[in-house]
């Protein structure tokens, strides 16, 4: 029994922040923003700098990094691409954990699943190439549509997809002992996603509204809100993201998760 609560408890410390409604960060709608953006929305009064932690996503394509620049300039956190399918390795993912690391910026690794593999295959390959040492957060599974893919762009049914996105998440949290978060986008939610997974984190992409007006009674964990931002220490766009609770639960949680 002992066992099942604590691996409750970084379900429930986050619980308390994962509201698209709890905003104990401020009651002014004019923040200032903490980073640049090349292209920045109006979000109205929910705008994303009422949030006390934001982080970053990046993979090989962000080039180089100065991951201390990137903490002293308000980066608490980053997901960083690691595998896609069962053949791709991102070439930077082992310098960019080890230099977050060292820097003292929280990670995460993450999947990007392709549906003409099968689900263990791709867990096999994720596991073959991320060592538990690399996994400080919980890790990343990126569930979307890929039109773009010259090689994979099927789009099995709904119930399908729940089945196999939730097998390699299962063999995830096995190996790892944390339960991974879902990054998702609007469509690829909104045709698979909606009213499942409850038990999940939610990571969600949002670049033009607030998650709550387009992802309809899901709450959220992280929040993607620009693809344009200027970040310290990184040299052309960034991906930047909030954390949906204020510093303190971001701490507890953290803490709870990188044990």
């Amino acid at each position: 029994m002992r066992r099942f609560i604590l691996a409750l408890l970084p379900l429930a410390l986050l619980a308390t922040a994962c509201s698209t409604t709890d905003y104990d960060l401020g009651v002014t709608s004019s923040v200032p923003p903490r980073f640049e953006d090349k292209d920045p929305q109006d979000f109205g009064a929910r705008n994303p700098h009422r949030h006390e932690v934001h982080g970053i996503d990046v993979s090989k394509w962000n080039g180089d990094i100065d991951w201390r620049a990137a903490k002293a300039g308000g980066v608490s956190f980053a997901f960083l691409k690691a595998t896609e399918g069962t053949d791709r390795l991102d070439s930077r993912f082992a310098e960019y954990w080890r230099g977050a690391k060292a820097a003292g910026v929280a990670h995460a690794p993450y999947h990007f699943y392709y549906f003409c593999s099968t689900a263990d295959a791709q867990a096999d390959w994720f596991i073959a190439n991320v060592p538990k040492e690399a996994v400080h957060l919980p890790p990343v599974l990126d569930a979307e549509w890929n039109a773009a893919s010259p090689t994979c762009k099927l789009r099995p049914p709904a119930d399908e997809v729940r089945t196999v996105l939730k097998r390699f998440m299962d063999r995830l949290e096995a190996h790892y002992g944390k339960r991974p978060i879902i990054y998702t986008t609007v469509d690829f939610h909104r045709d698979n996603l909606v009213g499942h997974f409850e038990g999940y984190h939610f990571w969600l992409r949002s670049v033009a509204n607030h998650p709550e007006n387009i992802y309809p009674a899901r709450k959220w964990a992280f929040w993607q809100y620009t693809s344009t931002g200027v970040v310290p220490g990184i040299s052309g766009n960034t991906d930047i993201n909030v954390f949906a609770g204020s510093a303190k639960n971001w701490n507890k949680w953290v803490a709870s998760v990188s044990r």
